[in-house]
């Protein structure tokens, strides 16, 4: 079995990337800041270690050789930072991803794979023309995401240079939203706490309740299900080629498509709630993401639609196969919205 270390691998994505990835066959180490994973990774099959990747002496917990490929899913994020702290993007994101590539170049892996903020192509959003993963690399220079795609831009940067330098494949995935299920159904917006979109209209759904649709309807947003998602990191790890920018997306859905998937899946039977135009207020941003270089280079099939991945969030949201790691919902809201 190839071994894989997963970096970040108590946080949304890193967590389902470590179970998939020793389910497919590899030998998997998961690593956290988190000093306890709650004996969640033991039950899988998967050794824990706690570590640090702004600390250069916590790598000295790390295995030192036969490393196949490095998963580098740690850093500060906008949506979990309350407040605005710029110095936790440039010591996580930018430092901690020095550290990374040296640790990779150590144990002589053979590839990194890394994922790159969307808002590096914010300035080509509003339309329905699809974003070529090759497009310029262009923070925003306003915003509560600013100081985090700069980072991320710079963290990108360096593992080009290892790459030229030292020959370590690189697959940097520029991420849309990946959907799955999260216990905690909030987000952080300009460091303010408020409720995720889709969720507060999931919620309205189980109650019943009518649901505005705002905007143009037939705008489109560029969505991604974590089981596609998992499919392209999969890939990744055996893919023959040097890698590069790979878009991650299936082509988008429009709002109208949306909420009503959303009603369909999650209305009670017998009520199902009214949905009422809104065309007055505001229009949600679209974006499409071309994913032919995805789909030509690592062999990514879009196979999960919108509707998939309500019926996947609806049958989490009752397993809660993360509970261990994440909590409850519970553990986040008191269920009044």
């Amino acid at each position: 079995m190839k071994r894989v270390l997963v970096f970040g691998a108590t946080g949304t994505l890193g967590a389902p990337i470590a179970v998939h990835l020793k389910k497919a066959g590899y030998d998997v180490i998961a690593v956290s800041r988190r000093k306890n994973d709650n004996g969640f990774f033991s039950e899988h099959g998967i050794e824990y270690i706690n570590a640090d990747i702004t600390a250069k002496e916590d790598f000295k917990k790390l295995p030192d050789k036969d490393i196949h490929a490095i998963l580098h899913f740690a850093g500060a994020l906008p949506a979990s930072m309350e407040g605005y702290n710029a110095d936790l993007y440039i010591s996580s994101i930018i430092q901690g991803t020095l550290n990374v590539l040296e640790y990779t170049r150590h144990v002589k892996a053979d590839r990194i794979v890394f994922p790159q903020s969307l808002f590096d192509i914010s300035y080509l959003f509003g339309t329905k023309t699809p974003i070529p993963a090759d497009s310029l690399r262009k923070a925003p220079l306003e915003g509560d995401h600013a100081v985090y795609v700069i980072a991320k831009n710079a963290a990108v940067d360096l593992i080009e240079h290892y790459h030229m330098i030292y020959g370590i494949k690189r697959f940097i995935l520029r991420l849309s939203r990946v959907y799955l299920y999260h216990p905690n159904p909030y987000t952080f917006t300009d460091g303010k706490k408020t409720l995720i979109s889709d969720r507060y209209l999931i919620y309205r759904a189980i109650k019943g309740e009518n649901i505005e649709m705002w905007g143009d309807p037939d705008r489109i947003l560029e969505t991604c299900c974590i089981r596609d998602f998992l499919q392209i990191v999969e890939k990744t790890l055996s893919a023959d080629t040097e890698g590069g920018i790979y878009n991650i997306g299936s082509g988008g859905s429009t709002l109208r498509e949306r909420i009503e998937g959303i009603v369909e899946v999650f209305n009670p039977e017998n009520q199902k709630s009214e949905i009422i135009p809104c065309p007055e207020k505001k229009d949600c941003q679209q974006f499409v993401l071309d994913i032919s270089k995805t789909c030509k280079e690592l062999e990514y099939v879009p196979r999960y639609t919108w509707k998939d991945y309500l019926l996947d969030f609806k049958n989490d949201m009752k397993n809660q196969p993360f509970a261990k790691l994440w909590g409850y919902e519970s553990d986040f809201t008191d269920g009044n919205f």
